[in-house]
């Protein structure tokens, strides 16, 4: 598989939004063709809109763009910037009256790492198609999504490192499979069997979280206090393959399989880790294909996420 730069798929356009002040921010994926869509939300604390409607037997048939964004709940609101926007081009379901854009979203906990009372709005979800629309380049680290992401925070935020945003394109003969990903786990990313970001002592050394919740297996309240809902790895797999929704909701499940290899403890309770998978349908793949070079895409995403801080 070949590296290949972000515009060598044009059916998908990438835009980022941030406050770098607040450590808040946003990312969208525009898909103003429309894209097949599926989802997989694979931890336990997880904030997200319209993926209802993405389960293979709901009457969804595709989406027009995918955010990724920051201020826990709260962010959400910005997903009203991104309809906006589309709703201005045109794009989106024609109901006669006007074009409704189907857009599903997820989001991360940041409030603790800049400002709480500064989250990512209907402005800042403009913004980030504006960027998209306009091709601006992408900014791996934090910007967007990452802005405000960190990442080992099984020892308490104190211990953590910055997390951040990454995103890859792959190519395999024709086939295209890219991912964009926000790094906020409550664990370490680890690549070739080493941490390379995580919880770290007063040393510079890195804890490794895993032993660390192996070690506190029993505790409810010291080791385990005040982590749930406060971290999530989100990402967008993207590709010009052509599969229908319940192959892309596999492809999802494949992508997750790219968080698993880099983020230890992967899919944790204090996590919400959602991975969408959406497809232009320009070229013909059997979908394990697909899910194999997603799950790299991801893998690498993520790293690149945190390289960049």
């Amino acid at each position: 598989m070949k590296e290949m730069a972000l515009s060598a798929c044009p059916a998908f356009r990438i835009g980022q939004a941030q406050d770098e002040e607040a450590r808040t921010g946003c990312t969208v994926i525009l898909c103003e063709g429309g894209a097949v869509c599926g989802v997989d939300v694979r931890g336990g604390s997880p904030a997200t809109r319209d993926t209802d409607a993405l389960h293979p037997a709901a009457n969804r048939r595709h989406v027009h763009a995918v955010l990724l964004t920051g201020g826990s709940s709260f962010g959400l609101n910005a997903a009203g910037g991104v309809m906006r926007f589309l709703e201005e081009k045109g794009v989106g379901r024609d109901v006669a009256v006007t074009h409704v854009p189907n857009v599903a979203a997820a989001a991360l906990f940041d409030l603790k790492c800049g400002r709480a009372d500064v989250r990512p709005d209907e402005a800042m979800g403009y913004e980030a198609c504006e960027n998209a629309w306009n091709r601006a380049a992408f900014r791996s680290g934090r910007f967007g999504a990452g802005c405000g992401a960190t990442v080992g925070k099984a020892f308490g935020r104190e211990y953590a490192m910055d997390g951040g945003a990454g995103a890859v394109l792959l190519r395999e003969g024709e086939l295209l499979v890219g991912a964009v990903a926000a790094v906020n786990c409550v664990g370490d990313v680890v690549q070739g069997g080493e941490i390379i970001a995580g919880a770290k002592d007063a040393a510079g050394r890195f804890l490794d979280s895993e032993a660390g919740i192996l070690q506190n297996y029993a505790s409810n309240r010291d080791f385990f206090s005040e982590k749930e809902g406060e971290n999530t790895v989100l990402a967008c797999v993207f590709t010009n393959a052509r599969l229908d929704k319940a192959a892309m909701t596999r492809v999802a499940a494949h992508g997750q399989n790219g968080i698993a290899g880099t983020i230890r403890p992967a899919h944790s309770v204090f996590d919400g880790d959602v991975v969408f998978a959406v497809c232009s349908g320009e070229v013909a793949a059997h979908q394990d294909a697909v899910g194999i070079l997603a799950a790299a895409a991801v893998a690498r995403a993520i790293a690149r996420a945190v390289a960049a801080v």
